[in-house]
């Protein structure tokens, strides 16, 4: 751990001298080794899921032409967001829980943080997306296959990766100009914004501002549109004569308003009011379920709960009379 201290010289502070700093380190736990080994196992066993998962979800949305519709279409989307999202934190994330060395270099750090922040701004443009489709499919489904047809799905999806890069643009270049504490301790587990607000010495009214903008402009604003859409689905579906239809179409919403609650819940209570107590105090616990945990349930719940993605499970593995039986 000395030697380590000893490696790990810090330059002067941006703004003093117009340097940058060599590097931050990211405390995590490191106040409970203990707590950090067990988290070591549990994170580990979180990735392997999400990645076994969200592959599966790519590859069956790719092969099985039942699943060529725009509903798979964003849901292998979601799934690809979800694979970069947790790769770009949870390599670095395990690394600290591992190793006594917590450092991070500058230039890794506004990597991390430019790439975490434009796919969860990305991330929360796509499920209001998935809602847009859900709403058209329930309440519109005579004209389903007329106004969600492959260009307008293909535009929106660009429209998805543009936003999250406007979105890491607009924040993380002002977020790494801060004039952060010379101590250059970030009391979280990756580079993310609040963390790094937080470690600024100076004003950052200005960075406050701008991130309780940008919160609602891809938090609070799609959330909003989100609830009037399901608000609709659910009138339309309660009025559906057929009780197998009524049933269908609600696994289907649920599963999709499952995932919102859990992404938006988390990510919104961090960012919103990035100084706040509780931001501060719970805001690690916050970063390990949106990081780690949400992109695990997100495959479970959209498969485990669907039958489309079962059969072509089954017929992928050459079981078609299996499902043709059913």
């Amino acid at each position: 751990m000395a030697q380590s201290s000893c490696r790990f010289r810090w330059a002067l502070d941006t703004h003093a001298n117009g340097t940058v700093p060599d590097g931050f380190i990211l405390l995590g736990f490191s106040d409970n080794p203990r707590l950090e080994m067990t988290l070591f196992m549990a994170v580990s066993v979180f990735y392997t899921v999400t990645l076994v998962g969200n592959t599966t979800i790519i590859l069956l949305s790719h092969l099985d032409p039942h699943l060529h519709t725009p509903m798979y279409f964003f849901l292998t989307h979601l799934s690809i967001l979800d694979l970069c999202f947790t790769t770009s934190c949870i390599p670095q994330m395990l690394m600290n829980f591992w190793s006594s060395d917590k450092t991070i270099s500058y230039l890794g750090c506004a990597v991390q943080l430019y790439i975490f922040l434009g796919l969860g701004a990305s991330e929360c443009v796509l499920l209001l997306v998935m809602a847009f489709d859900r709403y058209v499919a329930v309440c519109r489904p005579l004209h389903y296959a007329v106004i969600m047809h492959p260009p307008l799905c293909h535009k929106l999806a660009f429209l998805v990766w543009v936003s999250g890069v406007f979105g890491t643009l607009v924040q993380s270049p002002t977020t790494m100009k801060l004039s952060f504490c010379h101590h250059h301790q970030v009391d979280d587990f990756v580079c993310e914004v609040p963390a790094l607000i937080r470690l600024a010495c100076g004003d950052t009214h200005v960075n406050e501002l701008q991130i309780s903008v940008i919160g609602a402009i891809f938090l609070l604003g799609p959330l909003l549109l989100i609830l009037v859409s399901y608000g609709r689905i659910t009138q339309a579906v309660l009025a559906i004569q057929s009780q197998n239809g009524r049933i269908k179409d609600f696994h289907t919403c649920s599963s999709h308003l499952a995932v919102v609650f859990l992404f938006y819940c988390s990510v919104t209570a961090v960012y919103i009011q990035p100084r706040s107590h509780f931001s501060q105090k719970g805001g690690k616990f916050l970063t390990l379920f949106y990081t780690v945990v949400t992109p695990t349930l997100n495959p479970l719940i959209y498969t485990l709960r669907n039958k489309d993605m079962k059969r072509a499970f089954r017929r992928l593995l050459g079981k078609d009379r299996m499902s043709s039986e059913e």
